[in-house]
């Protein structure tokens, strides 16, 4: 039996798609911007204390886990990636106590969040429990 799906549903994706385009924006611009070396991008690098060597390795490293991130089939990996590089730039806010930690770490939340919501399969591994009694024993 196949199932159509309702209007709510519909819309979650639509919402997933959205959260994960806005998301999927921004990372590209960050991601190319570090590859062609734009000058705000180099100098906030090397304010963190990484060498200018590493912007564009950086920036591809970016961009390679945001693509395998827009794939369909690959998405629960690059979401993955992603969030070991949005986890590292967590760190490294926080490292030289930078209070725009929460920045990257929002990204890394939005990652998941748009993907849970466009992704059937994501939500049957991870349901979210909508009832609010207690299991009967």
């Amino acid at each position: 039996m196949v199932s159509t799906p309702t209007a709510a549903s519909r819309k979650m994706v639509w919402t997933g798609r959205t959260v994960s385009g806005l998301v999927v924006l921004f990372l590209l611009f960050d991601g190319l911007a570090k590859v062609m070396r734009a000058q705000p991008s180099v100098e906030g690098t090397m304010q963190f204390g990484y060498p200018d060597g590493l912007v564009v390795p950086i920036g591809l490293a970016l961009l390679v886990c945001t693509a395998v991130y827009v794939i369909p089939r690959t998405s629960v990996l690059g979401a993955i990636l992603l969030t070991g590089y949005l986890g590292g730039a967590t760190a490294t806010h926080v490292r030289v106590q930078d209070p725009n930690f929460v920045f990257p770490l929002t990204f890394g939340v939005l990652v998941w969040v748009g993907l849970f919501l466009r992704d059937d399969r994501l939500r049957a591994l991870i349901p979210l429990r909508t009832d609010t009694a207690p299991d009967a024993p």
